[in-house]
């Protein structure tokens, strides 16, 4: 094992684990032959790709080091000298458990595809891995430029397969999706420049570890919100959302779900809290007046739709209100809750979408009320169903509640309304996915067509399957994935509080404080 873990080390694992994918898309563009069988073959060797890289990343997992906070398996090469910009990645805690859930849910995407995807297979299979290449290494990236360069790169394959293999208004959805993150973005790219000539690198360490005034970490922090609220996303600017999800194949909602919601998030914990601890502080009031009504408001929506795509995509809106509480509370149950909530959901919702799928493969309509009955003949479905759908409950012993309850613990340490408020979104979550099963899987069995679909096969067996193992993992045995996390969360804290004692002293009040003394 020792052996193994040193070869380990001296491979470039994260570099190859980032562009393995692409070796993989190229295997696939020079395939040749008719079209049958360039679209058999393509499946086949996006498949088997996204699987090595999957094994791959298990060795993350395996050799990585919980008990510190430092980055490892750690890469860096000149790459614009001249600027002080590099190609430089590392994964800590925290972006390690990234990497491995993004390379989990991409071979299950390929094989959710097998049969969805009948046109332009090749082209499809080569956007799926060319997408998974900007999404590990965005989780990698230790510089700011070349994190930005995957945070936005990431969307050109997605707006392919919403737009090209969607259905309905799939257009619309696509460059809906596509100007709402490229406009949020572009002042991104403003704050890093910003940064950038205060400091004078891109270095992701070097800029933790850089002081920036109060004014100017307030200027800073709303561009990266804007980007990353977006990403999220977060109430009012969640719209492209729900047309992104209903419009996109099925694997397409599973990776959209799954891993690129968790962009944001990951922004807020990567660069807003460590980098703009003043701003963070300053602005937190905003961002829990913000989540706890996006997390009311679309769960209400959710109770009135007739489209389980839609009712599930607005759920996921309510439930990223959790990450964002958990985040800006900045306690360590607090934002462990946030990582696990955006770990658990990448699973929870990524399976919820691949069960509508299950359905809509056979009778072609995602409306709740053609259904009805489907405990009857497909029992197995009705299982797998249940699981995912407590999971979003937040049953205990399912993956949905210890991120749940970690974010409301670590709310209410710091105001007691708020994790008040957050709590309702448990019961109106309870109240929705009850409804959508309710009437998808129970009740009597009266059409012929529900009644001639028949149960899951071996192929949505082997899709399903993991996703219900990981979810009861995570539920039962949570400790595997907080012990990674736990040491990195408690670094980035530290350095947090620490900074905050500086600006108490100096005698600076959050916005909400400001706001009632003038109110006052």
């Amino acid at each position: 094992m020792t052996a193994l873990s040193n070869f380990i080390t001296q491979l470039p694992i994260l570099s190859l684990l980032t562009f393995l994918p692409l070796v993989g898309a190229a295997f696939i563009l020079a395939l040749r032959g008719d079209s049958e069988t360039v679209a058999r073959q393509s499946r086949y060797v996006a498949l088997w790709t996204t699987l090595i890289i999957f094994v791959l990343s298990l060795a993350l997992w395996f050799d990585f080091e919980p008990g510190t906070a430092a980055f490892q398996f750690e890469e860096k090469y000149d790459w614009l000298p001249q600027y002080r910009i590099s190609y430089h990645m590392g994964v800590d805690g925290i972006s390690v458990l990234f990497v491995i859930l993004s390379t989990f849910l991409t071979p299950i995407c390929i094989l959710a595809s097998w049969d969805a995807i009948q046109k332009m297979v090749r082209e499809y299979m080569i956007a799926f891995l060319v997408l998974e290449t900007m999404m590990v290494g965005m989780f990698c990236a230790m510089d700011m430029v070349l994190f930005y360069v995957f945070f936005e790169a990431v969307l050109i394959p997605m707006f392919l397969i919403i737009g090209v293999w969607g259905g309905g208004r799939r257009v619309y959805s696509a460059f809906k999706f596509f100007l709402y993150t490229l406009t949020g973005s572009v002042l991104l790219l403003a704050a890093l420049l910003a940064m950038y000539f205060q400091v004078g690198t891109t270095d992701i360490p070097a800029l933790m570890a850089a002081k920036f005034s109060h004014k100017m970490q307030i200027w800073l922090w709303l561009g990266m919100f804007a980007s990353f609220a977006v990403k999220v996303p977060m109430w009012p600017v969640h719209t492209w959302l729900p047309d992104a999800h209903v419009d996109a194949p099925t694997a397409g909602s599973v990776i959209l779900a799954g891993v690129l919601l968790k962009m944001g998030g990951y922004g807020f914990i990567r660069f807003s809290l460590p980098m703009l601890p003043d701003a963070s502080h300053y602005f937190a009031p905003l961002v829990f007046g913000l989540s706890i009504v996006g997390l009311i408001y679309t769960s209400l929506v959710a109770l009135v739709q007739t489209d389980m795509k839609k009712l599930i995509a607005y759920s996921s809106v309510a439930h990223m209100g959790y990450v964002t509480l958990g985040v800006f509370a900045a306690t360590q149950q607090g934002v462990e809750g946030a990582i696990f909530q955006m770990l658990s959901h990448g699973v929870v919702s990524a399976a919820l979408f691949l069960c509508v799928g299950v359905v809509y493969d056979r009778l072609h309509t995602r409306e709740i009320s053609r259904y009805g009955g489907l405990a009857n003949n497909m029992p197995k479905y009705a299982f797998a169903f249940m699981v995912f759908m407590l999971a979003s409950v937040g049953l205990p012993g399912t993956a949905g509640f210890v991120g749940e309850f970690l974010v409301l613990t670590g709310t209410f340490q710091v105001n007691t309304w708020v994790a008040l408020f957050a709590a309702t979104g448990v019961i109106l979550g309870a109240a929705y996915m009850l409804y959508l099963y309710r009437r998808v899987v129970y009740g009597e069995l009266t059409k012929d067509d529900v009644k001639a679909m028949l149960d899951l096969e071996p192929r949505e067996i082997a899709i399903l399957a993991p996703l219900v193992l990981v979810t009861m993992w995570m539920g039962v045995y949570p400790m595997s994935f907080l012990g990674i996390m736990s040491e990195s969360v408690a670094h980035l804290l530290k350095n947090y509080h620490d900074a905050l004692a500086t600006t108490k002293a100096a005698g600076i009040a959050p916005l909400g404080s400001q706001l009632l003394a003038w109110l006052k």
